[in-house]
This record gives C-alpha cells, sequence and structure tokens, in this order.
C-alpha cells in the first residue's frame, strides 16, 4: 500500500493512485474532501469523513493503517494531555467503522537537547497504547523525530514500559536522525542497527529511502533501495524472518509531510512520483521475497 497524501492531495487522486496499481489497502494520513480543506483523517470533519469513506468504498479499498497525528514530532509532552484524549476520541470510531487495524503514533518532541525519555513520555504513551488496545486497534510506534526514535535504546525502552505497543519501521528516518544514545557530538542513525534490535516488535514498514547531504544539513530522498537507508537488507531480512505485514511507501521525493516548503499542491506531479514509486517497491519486493 502508500501514504495516501504522498500520491495526490484530494480524496479522489488518493483512490486513483491506489487502483492504479490494483492494490486493495490504502494509508490514510492527510486528505482533501471536495467542499473541505486538507487535514489529517481524524481531524475532517464529520461530513468529509462520511465523503471519503463512501467514496473508498464504492472504490474497494480499505484504511489498513492510520497515519496519526496523535503526540507526533508537532507537539511536546509538555502540551495539554486533553489535545491528545481528543484526537483519541476522534479516531478510535472512524477506525471501528472503517475496520482498521493500526495507528501510527509517536511520543512527542524532544528538546533538542534530550538525551532521556521523561517519565511523563511512557505515561502517556502507556495510557495512550492501552486506549487503542481497549478498543481493538493496534499502536504501532514510528522511529521518527520523537523520543522513541532518539535511538535503538531509546526504541526498546519505550516498547519495554509500554506494554501492547508495536513498532512502525522507517530505513531512512535514522540517516537524519542523531543517536542521542552516544556521546556528543551525537553521530547519525544507522538504519540496519536500528532495524537489527526492534525488528521483532515491527507489526509495519514504511518504505522510504534517503541519503545524508551534509551541504544542505538535511536528507535528499530517494528512490527505494537507492539511498543509505539498507532497504534491500532491510526487506530481505524481514521476509527471511517471515514478515508478512503492512508495507507502505513514504516517497517524500515531491512532497514531504513535516516541511512546510516541500508540500506540493500539484497532484500531478505527486501521482507520477508515487506510481513510479511503487513500481519500483513491487519489483524490489519481487527480486528480495523467497
Amino acid at each position: 500500500m502508500g501514504i495516501g497524501d504522498e500520491a495526490a492531495n484530494t480524496i479522489d487522486g488518493q483512490i486513483q493512485a491506489t487502483r492504479e496499481f490494483g492494490w486493495k489497502f490504502i494509508e490514510m494520513r492527510g486528505v482533501e474532501v471536495p467542499g473541505f480543506p486538507k487535514a489529517n483523517f481524524h481531524e475532517i470533519p464529520d461530513a468529509a469523513f462520511d465523503i471519503a469513506a463512501g467514496k473508498l468504498a464504492a472504490a474497494g479499498i480499505e484504511v489498513y493503517c492510520f497515519g496519526s497525528t496523535v503526540m507526533n514530532w508537532a507537539k511536546k509532552v509538555g502540551d495539554p494531555f486533553e489535545i491528545t484524549l481528543a484526537e483519541i476520541k476522534r479516531a478510535i470510531p472512524r477506525m471501528q467503522r472503517l475496520g482498521t487495524k493500526y495507528i501510527r503514533i509517536m511520543s512527542f518532541k524532544p528538546d533538542d537537547n534530550a538525551h532521556k525519555i521523561p517519565a511523563e513520555v511512557f505515561s502517556r504513551v502507556q495510557d495512550v497504547t492501552k486506549m487503542f488496545l481497549d478498543a481493538g486497534i493496534q499502536p504501532v510506534h514510528e522511529n521518527c523525530m520523537n523520543h522513541g526514535g532518539m535511538s535503538w535504546r531509546h526504541a526498546l525502552e519505550l516498547l519495554e514500559k509500554c506494554p501492547g505497543l508495536k513498532w512502525l519501521f522507517d530505513p531512512a528516518n535514522p540517516i537524519f536522525n542523531p543517536d542521542r544514545s552516544k556521546p556528543k557530538p551525537w553521530p547519525k542513525q544507522d538504519p540496519w542497527e536500528f532495524w537489527t534490535h526492534v525488528r521483532d516488535h515491527v507489526a509495519h514498514i514504511h518504505i522510504k529511502d534517503a541519503t545524508w547531504n551534509a551541504a544542505k544539513n538535511d536528507a535528499d530522498y530517494n528512490w527505494p533501495g537507492e539511498g543509505q537507508g539498507r532497504l534491500r537488507d532491510i526487506l530481505k531480512d524481514a521476509f527471511a524472518r517471515g514478515y508478512d505485514a503492512g508495507i507502505s511507501i513514504e516517497p517524500h521525493m515531491v512532497s514531504v509531510f513535516h516541511d512546510a516548503k516541500l508540500q506540493s499542491t500539484d497532484d500531478a506531479a505527486m501521482q507520477k512520483n508515487f506510481i513510479e514509486y511503487g513500481r519500483r517497491m513491487e519489483q524490489l519486493v519481487k527480486e528480495l521475497k523467497p
């Protein structure tokens, strides 16, 4: 599957791109529904959600995962917990209505010099995990710009202290995230090292690849398998170990969800890139899967 808003801004464009492959699943994140502004799938108004749900059902496409904004990198643990609780309250009935099993969550943006996970983060992630599990939904935590993503050691600590939580692994995110478990100046993380320590807990994989560009102090995003994310090695290892869960493309080559400067409004360019990326991913899986 793919993350819908990497293919297009509109629900119709996201459905069209998904059907291009004959895929039956989609991972919903941001979406624009006719007559309503673009927002996360658990933030759009009920009327917009009803329209989107109807269009997905008519197309025969199921929502495998919600790419939620729950405790994401845009929020800090000092923010009122009511913000998180309200997001959960909106997400759960929508997921239950669609039969969606997984929701991507995070663990708040760390302070610039943070190297430990605060107790309040554990407490909140524990509570959120339990709320979703009690509703029959599996939360999966992504290694990104959050406390659990500060290193593989922090990831394991979070998993240990939050029973029932599982992992969403993105092999490109270590390319631009510092390893805060090591002495300063923090080196960038190693995707393979991170993977080998969390792979027993992984229930969902994002397909994204990147190369670190020191000149601009940021990552350049690449076709799958052509960056520094060790994507081929990780997928090959996952399949050899019997991995048979979600694989979701997140190209980031035309539009970057967390970078306002790189949020495309050109659905045609996004869709073209998304389809080419998906074809390459399908070929990669065909080569690597026994």
